[in-house]
């Protein structure tokens, strides 16, 4: 796969990064120290408003699956906002994926893996990263995922 330009990457794939979100409190939505940017939790969005609901109860695997990819693509979207130019991203270290659960619900990383198959689709093998997802019972606003992320910059 060509990296040469992420931005070409994204159109090919039909995406369009939306506006960065803003902090909803005391925190910035990216923190850089040294080569590594740090992104604060994202919340799932769809329509540009919070996805709520439970895995497990109200919302569906492939649902969550989705919810994760729209997350990735606001994280992109805050990277951009940061850095300026996602090129300079030499690849992706770690993903933390926070999903909003029942307690019989244990397919937490299908659910993240539309998070992590986005980003392989977008940055190929630098698209590989390490990760957790968590089961957890309830997330702030309802929201149904929330995922926090580390990369690598050039």
């Amino acid at each position: 796969m060509d990296r040469s330009n992420i931005y070409a990457r994204l159109e090919e794939l039909g995406v369009v990064l939306p506006n960065a979100a803003s902090p909803a409190a005391a925190y910035t939505m990216c923190a850089q120290c040294g080569q590594l940017a740090y992104l604060s939790g994202h919340l799932a969005k769809q329509d540009g408003k919070i996805w709520t609901g439970r895995l497990g109860e109200s919302l569906s695997t492939q649902e969550g699956h989705a919810a994760a990819r729209a997350v990735a693509i606001d994280l992109l979207a805050t990277l951009h906002t940061h850095i300026k130019d996602l090129n300079t991203i030499k690849r992706i270290v770690k993903l933390t994926s926070l999903v909003n659960s029942a307690s019989d619900f244990t397919e937490q990383h299908l659910v993240t893996n539309g998070a992590s198959e986005f980003f392989v689709d977008v940055f190929g093998t630098s698209g590989k990263h390490a990760r957790s997802a968590f089961g957890v019972t309830q997330l702030p606003l309802n929201a149904c995922l929330e995922i926090e992320l580390i990369v690598e910059l050039t």
